[in-house]
């Protein structure tokens, strides 16, 4: 099958969440299918990894949009309907390579990652193009006015929501095929429009992540992972910090909260103390999984499913998390993560694997088991060559 993929961002290294798919889904489909990469680099570094890109994808096409063009193209959509988002990421030069492709080449499938890039297909044909989301990011959006520290930011989250519903509702359904990486943003996407909405979930490297006998975790350590100059994460820390950690050092002064990740805002840097370490960047993140008790993700908004709970299942560790982190992951209360409703019982329930190395056991293994059957990456791609074919001319 030769597939083309239209994706938002360089898709390597993959340390974010759309990068890691992207390159994860198409490492495997590659062994097998002629798959072309069509995407957007807002840093002339991104273009140095052109020849590893090309280990995977027959052709590469990769458009410079400065990030300055992007700041103008998003302040011009103040004066207009178009989701912020979406004019951060639209590129005349990209449009112009994506027409002229599609009118002299075919493809048995277009891949389209992010309501962000659907733009470019306005006026193109969609009769084989899968539009993959991350999430429902109306919903996301959504939470994020709920969660604004200030009146600005909270006015500018309400608009963007409102834009991006009104794009999800009317243009989906233009598209044979859309996905969502959960059924909590299947259902709802499906209360307002009529479109095709299947689910393709996030996925593990269990080639990366999986149980160290090796490393030997350190009983009074929790971790929290992901990219710290994102809103939701910053958020998250800041909370477990100032009312979820006080109630766990209570019963365990030796406590420590690890806090990794790249690009730390300050924010987040003003947390470190004596029991709260923020490392920044890590570049195999599997060794700190391996030394946690347990991860946290304590996350009051956001949307889809969060990387670090699959990742941290993967490697034996057992997750608390609030709903945000877990309703998009279709599994039940107990098998390897735990939905904690409130801040009370986060901290309990946290204390619970503290104190006990059978129960933190018992629900690692669980985890385990969970991941291996849904979420392994072979799984995933062989469920998204699946949905290929349904569109496939």
């Amino acid at each position: 099958m030769k597939v083309m993929f239209v994706a938002n961002r360089v898709p390597y290294p993959p340390y974010r969440g759309d990068k890691l798919k992207i390159w994860n889904l198409a490492k495997r489909l590659s062994k097998h299918h002629e798959l072309h990469l069509y995407t957007i680099a807002q840093e002339k570094e991104e273009l140095q990894h052109l020849e590893i890109l090309k280990t995977v994808f027959k052709e590469v096409h990769i458009v410079y949009l400065p990030k300055w063009k992007s700041v103008l193209n998003s302040a011009f959509a103040v004066f207009g309907k178009t989701p912020f988002q979406v004019a951060f990421f639209l590129s005349l030069s990209f449009a112009k390579i994506l027409n002229q492709v599609l009118q002299k080449d075919e493809f048995d499938a277009i891949h389209i990652q992010h309501i962000r890039m659907s733009r470019y297909f306005k006026n193109l044909p969609k009769n084989n193009t899968v539009l993959d989301l991350p999430d429902a990011f109306s919903l996301y959006w959504k939470r994020r006015t709920d969660r604004a520290r200030w009146p600005w930011l909270r006015w500018f989250a309400a608009v963007e929501q409102k834009r991006l519903l009104r794009m999800e509702g009317s243009f989906l359904k233009e598209f044979p095929l859309t996905l969502v990486c959960s059924e909590e943003d299947k259902q709802y996407l499906s209360e307002f429009t009529n479109a095709n909405i299947q689910v393709l979930p996030n996925g593990v490297d269990t080639d990366v992540f999986y149980p160290r006998e090796t490393i030997h975790h350190e009983p009074y350590r929790l971790l929290f992972t992901g990219n710290m100059d994102y809103a939701p994460n910053v958020d998250a820390v800041e909370y477990f910090c100032a009312e979820i950690l006080p109630r766990i050092e209570i019963g365990h002064p030796d406590v420590k909260f690890v806090i990794a990740g790249q690009r730390p805002v300050k924010r987040v840097l003003d947390l470190a103390s004596d029991n709260v370490l923020v490392t920044g960047f890590v570049k195999d993140l599997s060794e700190e999984y391996a030394k946690a008790a347990v991860v946290v993700a304590p996350l009051r908004f956001g949307a889809g499913t969060q990387n670090k709970v699959l990742e941290a299942l993967a490697m034996g560790v057992p997750v608390v998390c609030t709903q945000v982190g877990f309703k998009g992951l279709g599994i039940q209360n107990g098998e390897g993560a735990y939905m904690a409703q409130n801040t009370d019982e986060f901290a309990a329930e946290v204390n619970r694997l503290l104190d006990s190395e059978e129960n933190r056991k018992m629900m690692a293994g669980k985890g385990i088991q969970k991941i291996v059957t849904t979420f392994g990456w072979d799984a995933v791609a062989a469920k998204l060559l699946s949905y290929f074919e349904t569109v496939k001319k």
